[in-house]
């Protein structure tokens, strides 16, 4: 058996994304008529790279941005999600080889400025850091969000 690829590995791995196409099947039932673009990893993580210290965006932000620069409808939701966890993984792998200077994959909230439980470190790392850089991380439920985070958004 294979070893299986590296974070690293999978985030230069761009198969054959980015790829615009209709939608259908459940995707048109959940988007209605238009084309939906499938990201590339590396456009994933470009646009999580960019997010300035004490700013946070989130990954229905970064779908709004992919879609908009491939003229599509919408992006697609779940390979999105999974390219922001690749890029995370790829940024763990490079802090854990004592690089400083990484995606910044923290400051990337799921809708309802929700932690992601599965970048590096879990929930715990995740609100270390936010607070490291000056948000409120509350609990809200069993999940954890940072407080106002629409405050915190940054510009496109």
């Amino acid at each position: 058996m294979a070893p299986s690829k590296t974070f690293r590995e999978k985030l230069a791995d761009s198969k054959d994304f980015p790829r615009v196409q209709e939608l259908a099947g459940g995707m048109r039932k959940r988007f209605g008529p238009g084309t939906i673009v499938i990201p590339a990893p590396f456009e994933v993580n470009e646009l999580m790279r960019k997010v300035p210290k004490g700013k946070l965006t989130t990954i229905n932000r970064i779908r709004e941005q992919l879609a908009t620069r491939h003229g599509a409808t919408v992006c697609c939701p779940i390979v999105a999600g999974i390219h922001a966890r690749i890029a995370a993984g790829a940024a763990g792998e490079d802090e854990a080889d004592g690089r400083k200077r990484v995606t910044p994959y923290w400051r990337t909230l799921k809708s309802g400025g929700e932690l992601n439980e599965k970048y590096p470190g879990g929930v715990a790392n995740q609100a270390k850091r936010l607070r490291a850089e000056g948000h409120r991380v509350v609990k809200k439920g069993k999940k954890s969000v940072v407080a106002d985070f629409e405050r915190a958004l940054h510009d496109r």
